[in-house]
């Protein structure tokens, strides 16, 4: 039987879908990221692999499957867990599943901007800690996002949602910075469009971070970028962590060069820069921004149709460039 290896579970009804084509199906665990001894061994012999964000399929992961591999199908928007080029050196088919997760991920943005700007997980922990005596007009005053201008950094699917539920939603003013320009967006949502990312920085009062990692992209947001930053403004990141330069970003906050910041990935996962869980002005979440089931479903579906596709000779519809 033809070998399709799952590095973690994926959703049963996509597995399923597999199992129907007649291909056997491996999978490598539950929960945390598989130990690169566990991946390479898991891989032997497969055609096809589908690889969840945090298992890294890299050359040595790639030379142990064997000549059989035909496709590494990430199950997810990004792919900068797998080593494409080495991949596509061998004529290996890299997937991903663009836009699957887009709307969870805009959503789980605009929590953490609520969170922040309103003060709501200082709050919570006040409440909790026994500190709350009574109505006091001056506790925890937060700021009202709807006359704050949102700076969108990368506008792709993520990105878009952000704006339209910043512009429609609360009537805010989106900024953008990105290579490639959508003007029928712009028209739609009234955005306007800085082709100089310094510019963007400087006239945003919350920065939210929708950018693919790549050698271009690595500490994008570095101590020189946080210092163009307002001290009032609001750092967001729901795309990847080394996006980030944390030990800068550490340094800002701490000092209060910036006001707050909302991390759903760190750049060493699952390691948090030393001091980042202390301060009070940063909240954590667990690279949960694209944590719903509709989510999982429709990236699951993705992978399992670029795995098909592939093992049947065709190519896939999701095929990275």
């Amino acid at each position: 039987m033809t070998k399709v290896f799952i590095t973690r579970k994926i959703v049963d009804g996509s597995i399923d879908l597999l199992k129907q084509k007649g291909l056997e199906v491996v999978v490598g665990g539950e929960g945390l990221p598989l130990l690169k001894s566990q991946l390479q061994e898991g891989v032997k012999g497969a055609a096809a692999i589908i690889a969840v964000v945090g298992d890294k399929i890299d050359k040595d992961v790639i030379e142990s499957a064997g000549p059989n591999l035909k496709i590494i199908a990430s199950c997810a928007v990004g792919y900068d867990h797998i080593d494409v080029e080495e991949a596509q050196r061998r004529g290996i088919y890299v997937t991903h599943t663009p836009a699957a997760n887009a709307w969870c991920v805009a959503e789980h943005t605009f929590a953490l901007i609520l969170n922040l700007c309103h003060r709501i997980l200082e709050g919570d922990n006040f409440v909790r800690q026994g500190l709350y005596k009574g109505f006091d007009p001056e506790l925890l005053m937060g700021d009202e996002i709807k006359n704050n201008v949102l700076g969108i950094v990368g506008l792709g699917a993520i990105g878009s949602f952000v704006a339209q539920i910043a512009q429609k939603g609360f009537g805010m003013k989106v900024l953008y910075y990105d290579i490639i320009r959508n003007e029928k967006l712009e028209a739609e949502l009234n955005l306007t469009h800085f082709s100089n990312l310094d510019d963007l920085i400087k006239q945003s009062d919350i920065l939210s971070l929708h950018t693919p990692l790549n050698k271009n992209t690595y500490h994008l947001i570095n101590k020189e970028k946080l210092n163009l930053m307002k001290p009032s403004a609001y750092l967001i990141n729901t795309s990847r962590g080394p996006v980030i330069d944390e030990a800068s970003l550490y340094e800002a906050l701490k000092d209060s060069k910036i006001k707050g910041a909302a991390l759903d990935v760190f750049e060493n996962e699952p390691e948090v820069y030393p001091g980042l869980k202390d301060l009070k002005n940063v909240i954590l979440t667990p690279h949960i921004a694209a944590s719903s089931y509709e989510a999982r479903v429709k990236m699951s579906e993705m992978a399992v149709s670029n795995v098909i596709a592939a093992l049947e000779g065709r190519v896939p519809p999701n095929v990275v460039k």
